[in-house]
């Protein structure tokens, strides 16, 4: 404790405020101290305390005094403490709260948290050394000496909140710039979907001097893009009709996907890969839900289906429960046995329709399960697939 000095908690020029944490009480070594509940104020010079009740009791230390921390975790009854270890006082040193100690080292203990963050930014501090880059005022450094425990606690805020306010109008500018960068962004979007809508349309009308071969190599750029002209409500209400173009919309989209992946996929991942597109006309969730309920009634070929645990999957149509049951048997003979995860692995789907197809064909007969401790894992049914041997 003879390594801290009275002063009056104002920032000096060359000081920045770096972090500060309420509920702190300090520990000269292991011995208990007056100093039982203040603000702990980390800036790139100084560790500052200040009593909460006495507007008067503030203490300083210059991080220069400190060799390395420890953190130590709370226990029972115990809160978490940082372990600073100090240098040996300075015999020239401004009058403190303690002419002399034996330890060297102090204890602060953490009663509201915060211990973690807190031990972070002063290891950062402590490690970019800013006190060696500038000297403090000698002037300003005897004044905050003489001031003592007398001294005004309205100055010590005013600093801080001058440059936590300062912070926060950095902060608002920050963002400022980011959201005018997000429109400018969604600006030149707009002008790129107008760009493919025409090109589009000229392809389709075969206008100028593009050949075949152009016309169908082009294409393939804008379909890489995304949606081209995605359906939306400016252009076709916001009824049934709206609902029915989205649908055929939906079809075109998610038939090569389908057949990519097994011929299911799930009505989540159905929602990222339309959304993600259609740029900047994305569909909610509600919308793509009423669209695919209209897509057998359109007789197109992908449906939605619910499975009995109400996992909620598009397939295609030619990619039947008979399909289903036949493609799972076929993995799980090959393999001998198969998880959920062991077949995701196999056929390159999600995890939840790999369940999902078993539990499937297990309800039909053709796998029987085997449910330990290691997980559950499905055989095929020799009872449904072996001829029965007679005596």
């Amino acid at each position: 404790m003879d390594r801290f000095v009275w002063t009056n908690g104002l920032l000096e020029p060359h000081e920045d405020l770096k972090a500060q944490q309420h509920g702190i009480k300090i520990y000269d070594g292991e011995d208990k101290t007056p100093f039982e509940y203040g603000t702990l104020i980390l800036t790139s010079h100084r560790l500052i305390w200040r009593d909460h009740k006495r507007s008067d009791c503030v203490l300083a230390l210059p991080l220069s005094q400190i060799v390395f921390l420890e953190e130590t975790e709370s226990g029972l009854g115990k809160s978490a403490k940082i372990v600073v270890h100090l240098n040996p006082a300075s015999p020239n040193r401004p009058p403190g709260p303690v002419a002399s100690s034996q330890n060297s080292y102090i204890r602060l203990s953490f009663k509201d948290a915060g211990e973690t963050e807190f031990h972070r930014r002063f290891t950062e501090e402590l490690a970019r050394r800013s006190w060696e880059m500038t000297q403090a005022d000698p002037a300003q450094q005897q004044q905050a000496a003489q001031a003592g425990p007398t001294g005004a606690r309205r100055a010590g805020i005013v600093g801080i909140e001058r440059k936590l306010e300062q912070k926060r109008k950095e902060t608002d500018q920050t963002i400022s710039v980011a959201f005018e960068d997000l429109s400018n962004l969604m600006e030149k979007a707009k002008d790129m979907v107008g760009l493919s809508k025409t090109i589009a349309q000229k392809i389709q009308d075969k206008q100028g001097a593009i050949s075949e071969d152009e016309t169908v190599q082009f294409k393939s750029y804008l379909l890489s893009l995304g949606i081209p002209n995605p359906v939306t409500r400016e252009t076709h209400g916001s009824g049934t009709n709206y609902h029915m173009q989205l649908a055929k919309e939906l079809s075109q989209v998610l038939q090569q996907p389908l057949q990519e992946c097994g011929g299911m996929m799930s009505l989540a991942d159905v929602y990222c890969r339309v959304n993600r597109a259609r740029g900047m006309e994305l569909l909610s969730p509600d919308d793509l839900l009423n669209a695919c309920k209209l897509l057998e009634a359109l007789n197109l070929p992908i449906r939605l289906r619910e499975f009995d645990s109400g996992v909620v999957v598009v397939q295609l149509v030619s990619h039947s429960e008979e399909e289903v049951v036949r493609e799972t048997t076929r993995l799980v003979e090959e393999s001998g046995s198969l998880t959920a995860e062991e077949l995701s692995r196999v056929a390159s789907f999600s995890v939840m329709l790999a369940k999902e197809k078993l539990l499937t064909t297990e309800k039909k007969g053709l796998l029987c399960r085997d449910d330990t401790v290691e997980g559950l894992r499905f055989y095929p049914n020799l009872f449904m697939t072996k001829p029965v041997i007679e005596a």
